[in-house]
């Protein structure tokens, strides 16, 4: 069934979260589309490394659970909020990573340092704050997820997203890289940053870049 394959990718991102570094313990979350009206969340409070599929709750537009014996993540409305706001999202992809957060403590965006960061888009910008869990997250992520991939959330984190979960995955390891070569970069010295259409050409290429993903690909292990 899609739903049980859908499982099993969210909570198998879930661990490469935290395997990449991109999470610790708890901390973020994780969620994928399974149909129009139809989600896939990583539970509340549980460790990420060692999620099991049975463990990913599957939830309707409304928040209702329709299957799942765990609570969901308490980002529910930030997730269902950026799914319906953008029908291109496929999977959402939420960490805790150090060098992007700690821009997210300095509200700043993370600029063009790297090629890398256009998976994400030209530019990350800084969603307003609003405490976890809140509509008010949702629309501050959603208003500053416009027109790009990914999104810090003040003094929070990361919000990442993509049609499907290795995309997503993608997206927030590469703001993290830049964010960490960024910051590196600064107390060096002054960073010299690509400009918006090298930006927009690497983009281009990365369209084509890679190995052909089979359907019902795992996200890697």
């Amino acid at each position: 069934m899609i739903h049980e394959q859908v499982r099993h990718d969210v909570a198998g991102t879930a661990r490469q979260m935290v395997l990449r570094g991109l999470a610790h313990g708890t901390s973020g979350n994780v969620s994928a589309r399974i149909g129009p009206d139809l989600f896939a969340v990583t539970p509340t409070g549980t460790d990420h490394a060692s999620l099991a599929p049975e463990d990913i709750v599957v939830l309707d537009a409304t928040g209702r659970i329709v299957a799942g014996r765990l609570r969901p993540t308490s980002e529910v409305p930030m997730h269902l909020g950026v799914y319906l706001a953008r029908p291109d999202v496929g999977a959402i992809v939420h960490t805790h990573s150090d060098y992007a957060t700690a821009f997210s403590i300095l509200r700043e965006p993370i600029p063009a340092a790297h090629y890398l960061l256009a998976f994400a888009g030209p530019s990350v910008p800084c969603a307003e704050y609003a405490t976890y869990g809140t509509p008010e997250l949702a629309a501050n992520a959603v208003a500053a997820l416009a027109g790009s991939r990914a999104t810090l959330l003040a003094n929070h984190g990361v919000l990442a997203v993509g049609p499907d979960l290795r995309t997503a995955l993608t997206v927030a390891e590469s703001v993290e890289v830049v964010a960490g070569l960024y910051h590196r970069a600064r107390t060096i010295g002054e960073p010299r940053l690509l400009d918006a259409a090298e930006m927009a050409r690497v983009a281009t290429l990365f369209t084509t870049y890679g190995q052909p993903q089979q359907v019902g690909d795992d996200p890697p292990e």
